[in-house]
């Protein structure tokens, strides 16, 4: 019979085990597909391109308003203007044009296996907390939960509502990344050493990505 939870510790601020989570295993214990996640990366930063690249075109470059040297008798090549892009400083050909765009899709379908799989893969490195009911706003105390529960290296924080404390409190810290729960990206998930939540958010997650939604 397949399993169908997978279990996660659960653990207070002060990094003490309180509980046990039990996750889908449908959504945090499914086989990695890497060409998917491939994909959903590759969709991810094709559409973070900002297409602001630009060069300027034969009729946009200065100069040109007169015949560098006349036709005939001179031995050299013939030229009609110095703003040919076989001059230097000449227009350029084909180049950006300052409105192309990279952007791509990926289908619902797809980019839920995508999260599935980055879930699953990282469901070691999966950090639940009980609550994230802090009282004050402290960069110094955050630290401090941050070390009592072993979050090292880059982490993402993923909330699923408005709080204002904990924002501002992780916002001073360079290695912390706060995002929303229905915007976590592959690209995310792959990228930091740890994903820090709590059981409320996690659980938000798994009812999000649950096959069949």
């Amino acid at each position: 019979m397949a399993v169908k939870k997978i279990s996660v510790p659960v653990y207070s601020l002060a990094g003490e085990k309180v509980s046990e989570l039990a996750l889908e295993a449908s959504v945090f214990g499914v086989k990695e597909n890497k060409q998917v996640m491939y994909d959903a990366i590759k969709v991810y930063q094709s559409n973070m391109r900002q297409d602001t690249a630009k060069t300027k075109k034969r009729d946009e470059v200065s100069g040109g308003g007169k015949k560098p040297w006349r036709q005939k008798g001179t031995g050299r090549a013939r030229a009609g203007s110095n703003r040919s892009p076989i001059w230097v400083g000449g227009g350029t050909v084909f180049g950006p044009t300052g409105v192309q765009s990279h952007k791509i899709a990926q289908n619902r379908k797809e980019h839920k296996l995508a999260l599935r799989s980055a879930l699953s893969s990282k469901v070691k490195e999966l950090i639940v907390v009980d609550t994230f009911a802090i009282e004050k706003i402290s960069t110094k105390e955050f630290v401090k939960t941050l070390e009592a529960l072993k979050a090292t290296g880059k982490v993402l924080l993923v909330i699923s509502e408005e709080n204002e404390k904990l924002i501002r409190s992780a916002s001073n810290v360079s290695r912390v990344v706060v995002t929303s729960a229905n915007n976590v990206s592959v690209y995310d998930l792959m990228y930091f050493d740890h994903i820090l939540s709590d059981k409320a958010t996690i659980e938000l997650v798994g009812n999000l990505l649950k096959e069949g939604k």
